[in-house]
This record gives C-alpha cells, sequence and structure tokens, in this order.
C-alpha cells in the first residue's frame, strides 16, 4: 500500500522519520510529505499561503528516502496528496510522531490529528500517532506500539481513524495499550500568564485540574498507550427552529 507520512512538527522531525521507517519496515510504499517548518496547533488550516495559486515544495533525503518538504500547512498537504500531488495517491496516512500528546480537547487544535481526519473525509483511513515529550525522546517506542495498528488498518473498514497516545517510555515500562475517550481536558493546557497593552503573555503547561478516569488524557498520564476511534466532524440530527427564525429576522 502507498502510504502518506506527515506530521506537524515539520520534515526535519526525528519523529517522522522514525514513522516511515516503521511504514518502510511493515512492507508499505512510505510516501513522505510534511510541512517545511512546525504547524503545531493549526488544525485543519490550509493556509497562510506565500502564493494562493502555488504551493512550493523542495525535495530532500531521508534515510535513503525522497521526501518532499511541502510550504503549506499539514492538512494543505493531505489534501494535495489525495489529488495526485505526490504521485499517485495513497491508500492510507499516517501522521507524527508528534512531539507531545494529543488527547481529550487538544485535539481539536492538533494538526497532527486533523490529517487523518481530512483522509477520512476523502475516504481513507487514517493513523495519528503522539508520544509525550521528554528527555531522551525514545521515538522507537511510539512507532513499535503503532505497527500492529497499522497492519490492522490495512484490513479495517474504509475511513477508520485512530489516535494512538503513547508515554515516553521504554516498551517495558508501558503498562499496556487501552482503547479510551476523549477527555474534557488534554495533557496539556494553555495559560495566561500576564496581559498589558500591547499583548498577553501565553504558555503551554501540564494540566492541573483533576483529570476525569478512565479517558485518554488519565490513563496516559498514568502510564497507558492509548487509543481512541475519532471521525471527522459531522451533523447533528436536532430539529433546529429554522422557520421561527427566518420569520424572526
Amino acid at each position: 500500500m502507498r502510504v502518506l507520512v506527515t506530521n506537524d512538527d515539520g520534515i526535519d522531525s526525528p519523529g517522522l522519520a522514525a514513522l516511515a521507517e516503521m511504514v518502510g519496515e511493515a512492507g508499505h510504499t512510505p510516501v513522505v510529505a510534511a510541512p517545511v517548518r512546525d504547524q503545531s496547533g493549526v488544525a485543519a488550516a490550509l493556509g497562510p499561503l506565500d502564493d494562493p495559486s502555488r504551493v512550493s515544495i523542495e525535495r530532500v533525503s531521508m534515510d535513503g528516502l525522497d521526501a518532499h518538504a511541502v510550504h503549506a500547512p499539514t492538512a494543505l498537504i493531505v489534501m494535495l496528496a489525495m489529488q495526485g500531488g505526490f504521485g499517485e495517491a495513497p491508500d492510507l496516512v499516517v501522521s507524527g510522531i508528534n512531539n507531545g500528546p494529543n488527547t481529550g480537547r487538544s485535539t481539536l487544535h492538533s494538526a497532527t490529528v486533523a490529517a487523518v481526519l481530512v483522509a477520512g473525509y476523502h475516504g481513507r483511513s487514517g493513523l495519528a500517532v503522539s508520544q509525550v515529550d521528554g528527555a531522551p525522546q525514545l521515538w522507537s517506542t511510539a512507532a513499535t506500539m503503532a505497527r500492529p495498528l497499522l497492519d490492522w488498518l490495512c484490513h479495517a473498514p474504509v475511513a477508520t481513524l485512530l489516535n494512538l497516545n503513547v508515554p515516553n517510555s521504554d516498551p517495558g515500562d508501558v503498562l499496556g495499550l487501552r482503547q479510551a475517550g476523549l477527555a474534557s481536558v488534554g495533557g496539556v493546557e494553555t495559560v495566561v500568564l500576564g496581559r498589558d497593552e500591547t499583548g498577553i503573555d501565553i504558555d503551554l503547561v501540564p494540566t492541573s485540574r483533576e483529570l476525569p478516569p478512565g479517558l485518554d488524557s488519565t490513563l496516559l498520564r498514568e502510564g497507558w498507550a492509548t487509543v481512541s476511534a475519532i471521525a471527522p466532524p459531522t451533523s447533528l440530527d436536532i430539529e433546529l427552529p429554522t422557520e421561527q427564525w427566518w420569520s424572526d429576522r
């Protein structure tokens, strides 16, 4: 299978290289295309672009692989891939390995996760892989845990989307793999440190609030790897008072 390997940390991320290596070792053809610079937190944004009518691409070598450094956000890279921008459209998308978790509300803002959501809209399955950040970063742990999920996705129903989060631990120290729902809070959150007339000082810090039990953010903090089945945004089947709104305009 042709597997698009992308991320939001940028083409130079060691996590991207580790994921591409795993895809190749699994017997697939990795098509590596990632942003030329860090695009963390841009979710499914398609811009801004330097030139709205052209996306610049630089060919780079990644451990012997011919990779594409793209001057565009992650979601647009996936869209371009589906339209033949990097050769034949991929059969599946894997995204990561992100340096930092994407659990709970973080999935709303993550371009790592957005990559597989865009894949779902195009009728492809996808796997987003993230790992708790630390020093040193043990990329091989996340890559190893992602391998059986990739194998399973090759035979899963069309547009099955998975979000995998892995502790930054030796494989033997990971408690196991748990399916988990998304928590109402992520493992990290943005806080306001101060403000003045010219701006607001912010920082990204570990969540200090009590996390709900049994969900992804909590289980990951306890030392479990978690996987969640996710879906692109959909409309809700509820009755809206459109006639009243129209008459009240």
